[in-house]
């Protein structure tokens, strides 16, 4: 993908509600394709199948030998799909297992130095770490074997081997679906014709139609997600746009967030304060709603009319999300934005209405709808060191008081809403270099 390119999801929707005859076979294919990855993640995806994984050809090779795929009659434009999905869920996994391990090294302080290098360095090259957890010796380049050889003479090998086999074991979990709602289609699997499309399934030659939406067609591999229960489907497309440049936008800024306002800059405008009352509004629904369905949980009617408003709480909050920071970008044109890695929520308030407002913190979401619209527009967005900078003097550095939501300082008495105070500190920790790699 050129740098000058992005990629972007575009969401397509039927336009009439699909047959249960019609939606059962889509059904049939989802819960095949699960079936798939299922027997994928148990395979391989274990430590004894390490090798296999890159780049993958060997597992492909097992899968068209294991004659799964004639037991499920399940086409090859599925069959395939479902196995490199798995595949690559697979190495993920182990990429999440290698990085929680990675932490508890750097925290381990009964290692030394030589210790904590030597364990990285297993983590790091691929062969080594294989033939550490299998027990089996490794074939390795002349100069890595060198580098191994020259680290492995300052350690003891045999306990840190022990350690690391006995850390995959406590934290490593082979993936598992147990949702069947989904599935990946390939460009031979479908075609767009009749202002709707046609999908294979696992008849030959059948193909169901679905009018849609729009008149859009793509020419790209598509993810098809069902709901059954509202007889509706959603279609999800890659496309890859071209990136804006715009030679206005040289302003550097920084920003923080909020649950109430999303975002302040340092000059202190403020953008999505409405946010908070959207969200105490869809907190309080979903609280009561929690508590109506849990007294009638033997006679509840059902969930269609709860799935249907929650849905409708969910856009409105997003729409006015994307809105802000559409305004955000127009109005102040900057070059690069500078922000502190958004913390994880924490429900420890004995206000259960409070737990209910942060647990819908909509952060995540407002942090890859930050990111998506940056790399739309040119713009940087950088992380900063965020160790206590609300409690800094954006002034003089010194620690401050923060009261009703009020900055103040007792060394240079420096006064300003907390907000902004924290926005000018993120952009001096950004323009002095200290971000995060």
């Amino acid at each position: 993908m050129s740098a000058d390119t992005i990629c972007k999801t575009i969401h397509q929707y039927n336009r009439e509600p699909v047959s249960a005859q019609d939606m059962r076979k889509l059904q049939e294919i989802a819960e095949d394709y699960s079936r798939v990855k299922n027997y994928v993640y148990d395979r391989f995806g274990g430590i004894g199948s390490l090798s296999k994984l890159y780049p993958g050809y060997t597992v492909q090779n097992e899968m068209t030998e294991s004659g799964l795929r004639t037991k499920l009659a399940l086409p090859s434009v599925y069959f395939y799909l479902a196995v490199f999905d798995a595949l690559g869920e697979i190495k993920g996994q182990w990429t999440r297992t290698k990085t929680k391990i990675a932490e508890l090294i750097s925290g381990n302080e009964r290692f030394s130095t030589e210790e904590k290098h030597y364990l990285r360095f297993l983590l790091r090259i691929s062969n080594i770490f294989e033939s550490v957890l299998n027990h089996t010796p490794s074939v390795l380049p002349k100069e890595i074997q060198k580098q191994y050889d020259m680290l492995s003479e300052q350690v003891d090998t045999l306990k840190l081997h022990r350690y690391l086999c006995r850390q995959v074991r406590r934290y490593h979990r082979k993936p598992h679906t147990e949702y069947a709602l989904g599935f990946s289609i390939a460009e031979r699997a479908y075609r767009y014709a009749d202002h709707g499309i046609y999908i294979s399934t696992k008849e030959k030659r059948k193909r169901i139609f679905i009018p849609l939406t729009d008149n859009n067609q793509y020419n790209s591999q598509l993810y098809i997600k069902l709901y059954p229960d509202q007889c509706r489907i959603e279609i999800k497309a890659p496309i890859y746009v071209a990136v804006n440049h715009y030679q206005d936008y040289l302003n550097q800024i920084g920003i923080s967030f909020g649950m109430n306002t999303m975002l302040t800059t340092d000059k202190g405008n403020c953008y999505g304060e409405e946010l908070g009352r959207y969200q105490r509004e869809y907190a309080d629904w979903m609280r009561k709603q929690t508590g109506s369905y849990n007294r009638n949980r033997k006679n509840n009617p059902g969930r269609k009319k709860y799935k249907a408003k929650k849905r409708r709480f969910e856009e409105q909050l997003h729409s006015y999300i994307n809105h802000e920071l559409n305004r955000l970008l127009k109005i102040e044109k900057p070059q690069t934005i500078y922000m502190v890695k958004l913390p994880r929520p924490h429900a420890g308030s004995t206000n259960r209405r409070v737990n209910h407002s942060l647990a819908m913190w909509q952060r995540g979401y407002i942090r890859s709808r930050l990111s998506q619209k940056c790399r739309e527009n040119s713009v940087n967005l950088v992380e900063v060191l965020g160790k206590d900078i609300s409690n800094e003097c954006s002034c003089c550095t010194a620690v401050g008081i923060k009261k009703d939501g009020i900055f103040s300082c007792p060394f240079c008495g420096y006064c300003v809403e907390e907000k902004t105070n924290t926005a000018r500190n993120v952009l001096n920790r950004g323009m002095d270099g200290k971000v995060l790699n």
